[in-house]
């Protein structure tokens, strides 16, 4: 793949989907996120010990899932181009078993919330990766139809801690501001060692508090914290 295409995750899904089609796409996506093993990330562990009540998951894979696997939660998908759909979500809760479907209107408010706004291949597959979806999902998320009633309440006046997530593209920066609208005036604090121009002006400029560290520059001075 030429490399202008593989800039940008949704530029390079975007050119597969054109070759060989959109089942093509979501097959490779299920063989990377739901059929490779992957090795857990200390931060995933930390995640997973602290489980806080309502986290954003911008990757595609079930790390995160596996860390509630212990305990009831409710699970937030995003989904895009569907026929038949007010909505570009779908709402699951788990049981401690198994996933079933619910409407926004059953949600257990007391159940923690993983919100995965760009899929998950579990409980099924449902991906935004190339240009069309995220155009799709990014207007509907602007006119209030990607986000759940509930969450647009129980989002406000939220600080946001931000993890292993650049801003240098345009996607995660649109998503992110959309989805952290109506957050306290200092919106929280963003994590990036060597961050760019363009995200240092787009953490000052949506009120983000940047600190030039990474994940592993956190789990360092939290463990000995603990320890204490």
């Amino acid at each position: 793949m030429a490399p202008k295409l593989m800039y940008e995750f949704p530029r390079a899904a975007m050119n597969q989907e054109l070759k060989r089609g959109r089942t093509f796409l979501t097959q490779f996506l299920d063989k990377t996120y739901r059929d490779q093993k992957w090795s857990r990330a200390a931060i995933h562990d930390w995640l997973a010990e602290w489980k806080p009540n309502y986290v954003i998951d911008i990757n595609r894979d079930t790390q995160l899932q596996d860390s509630y696997a212990d305990e009831e939660h409710t699970l937030i998908v995003g989904v895009a181009r569907t026929v038949g759909m007010a909505y570009r979500f779908k709402i699951f809760q788990f049981d401690g078993q198994a996933y079933f479907e619910i409407d926004q209107n059953q949600v257990d408010g007391r159940l923690p919330i993983l919100f995965k706004p760009m899929g998950t291949p579990r409980p099924e597959s449902n991906y935004i990766a190339s240009d069309a979806d995220y155009v799709d999902y990014i207007t509907e998320l602007m006119g209030g139809f990607a986000i759940p009633d509930f969450l647009k309440e129980y989002r406000k006046g939220k600080k946001y801690l931000l993890l292993g997530l650049p801003l240098n593209r345009d996607s995660e920066r649109m998503v992110m501001s959309d989805i952290t609208y109506a957050a306290d005036e200092h919106r929280g604090w963003f994590l990036r060692k060597n961050p760019t121009d363009k995200e240092k002006r787009f953490a000052d400029r949506i009120g983000f508090e940047l600190i030039e560290a990474d994940c592993q520059d956190l789990l360092e001075l939290v463990q000995p914290c603990k320890a204490a």
